[in-house]
């Protein structure tokens, strides 16, 4: 970044001796979450400590640091250039924690995925095409490939479009992506423990990776209308506990391990759509109620639809044919998954998302 003209000299230095003490980073809205993106070899050896730091955790409001006192606004990508044949840009999401000292690799993000592209290609990690450039991203934390696709127009990243997506105002340049290969991605197994349904304190559940591990259960059977509000739902500590038992005793089911101190799985109450769609969803995040929904929880519940068993099997409204457009409703609206089957099995799916560039300088911690 070139010095403005002007600066006296003893300010001039000043400001660079500042800004050799920040690390550069992007700050953007990808899909429906929004955080820090930075260029791998620009963090420091102590990343998660300065993340922390940056982001303002643990601290309930994130109020020193430019966290937004939510996990879904306390996101980092990690980005660098890729050795693999097959990827331009490998990609890390880490989840900082808003009240507890931690930086999480433990799940990947979908919706931070969607400023992967147009940050790789401002950064100069890709080389931009014509109209539209495809951006072949390695998704680290699941060792899954995406292909993003960001509008170039005259060899320059456009954010300004037509495409709407639930939970996000206004509209955007869209960037449609497409998952392949993701089942069991973090789990090892689509259906981790073989089965479409187990029973789980009591719960009929399946737990499922396409992409995100998820416990997917009928809201019914919680005993819930499925017209709660997200503030409702977190503020019923019945039901927030229920959820934590399943919740701990799923995680070793799906060879996760230990998940008190993880974000996955996603806990996702489903019940019949109420707006034309496949299936109605609340998820927890897994403390959290989501506003909408995650990119790849939608992919893992769009896939538990398509089950020959199943509480989301059970619900669901589907199309006829090989390539379904599945129609995934949360709080705020509703996401648009295109699943496509061959022989019977999920061969991949995509789904429209939006991003956009909020600052782009040095952040300090």
């Amino acid at each position: 970044m070139s010095e403005p003209t002007g600066l006296p000299p003893v300010a001039a230095a000043e400001r660079a001796g500042a800004l050799a003490d920040g690390v550069r980073c992007m700050w953007m809205r990808g899909g429906t979450s929004k955080g820090g993106y930075f260029v791998a070899e620009d963090l420091p050896a102590d990343r998660d400590g300065f993340l922390l730091r940056a982001l303002g955790s643990p601290d309930p409001r994130q109020i020193d640091g430019m966290g937004g006192a939510d996990p879904l606004t306390s996101k980092v990508a990690v980005v660098r250039r890729s050795p693999r044949p097959d990827a331009d840009v490998d990609y890390l999401f880490l989840q900082v924690f808003v009240d507890q000292p931690i930086v999480s690799d433990g799940q990947n993000c979908g919706n931070i995925l969607a400023g992967v592209g147009p940050f790789a290609i401002e950064r100069g990690l890709v080389a931009a095409g014509e109209g539209e450039t495809p951006v072949r991203i390695f998704m680290e934390n699941t060792g899954q490939i995406a292909i993003a696709r960001v509008p170039t127009p005259g060899g320059r990243v456009t954010y300004r479009g037509e495409a709407r997506i639930d939970g996000v105002p206004g509209t955007a340049a869209a960037i449609p992506i497409t998952f392949a290969h993701t089942a069991g991605s973090s789990c090892g197994a689509l259906l981790p423990t073989g089965h479409a349904v187990d029973v789980i304190e009591g719960i009929a559940c399946t737990l499922i990776d396409n992409g995100m591990p998820c416990v997917v259960m009928n809201a019914a059977d919680l005993d819930l209308s499925s017209a709660e509000t997200p503030e409702a739902l977190e503020a019923d500590a019945g039901l927030r506990a229920r959820l934590e038992a399943i919740r701990l005793k799923a995680g070793p089911l799906m060879n996760l391990g230990d998940v008190a101190r993880k974000s996955v799985p996603k806990m996702t109450m489903v019940s019949a759509a109420k707006n034309g769609g496949a299936i109605s969803t609340r998820t927890f995040i897994p403390h959290r109620c989501h506003d909408a929904i995650g990119v790849l929880g939608a992919v893992s519940v769009a896939t538990a639809c398509l089950l020959p068993d199943g509480p989301a099997q059970a619900l669901a409204r589907l199309p006829e044919g090989e390539a379904k457009l599945i129609s995934v409703e949360h709080p705020t609206g509703e996401m648009s998954v295109l699943v496509t089957l061959e022989n019977g099995l999920v061969r991949d799916a995509a789904v429209l998302r939006t991003a956009r560039k909020l600052f782009d300088g040095w952040i300090f911690a």
